[in-house]
């Protein structure tokens, strides 16, 4: 599978959807990640991290391209018709953008509304019966 992480363009965004390390991950695994050129600039992430990792520098449109896009923010306007119909979309999409997403063939899956669990082992209160 294509990977596409796409650089944020909204003011103020400094985040980027994967990193060097999760990039080795997804290529270990078989997948083909193209990063768009500078993407990971405001997390201090610089591209040849990327390319160390196995990941292809791209332009924007490559990386909107991909069957699988990896975004923290919803694409803009602008970015919107870079996405191919029957694109998945992995980040925190804006809900209110959800009806542009759907008009373009796109399924959006928001990370904030996925079930969070945690590892740690529960502790027996002193209390417990």
């Amino acid at each position: 599978m294509q990977i596409g992480v796409p650089a944020e363009t909204r003011a103020h965004e400094t985040r980027v959807a994967a990193t060097p390390e999760t990039v080795k991950k997804y290529v270990a695994q078989g997948h083909r990640v193209t990063i768009q050129s500078g993407a990971g600039t405001g997390a201090r992430f610089p591209d040849d991290a990327f390319t160390s990792a196995g990941a292809e520098i791209v332009d924007a449109a490559t990386a909107f391209s991909a069957e699988l896009v990896l975004k923290v923010q919803s694409p803009t306007d602008a970015e919107l018709p870079m996405l191919k119909r029957g694109t998945v979309l992995v980040g925190m999409p804006d809900p209110f953008n959800a009806a542009k997403l759907a008009a373009a063939g796109v399924t959006a899956f928001a990370l904030e509304a996925a079930p969070r669990t945690t590892c740690a082992k529960p502790q027996r209160s002193e209390f417990a019966g």
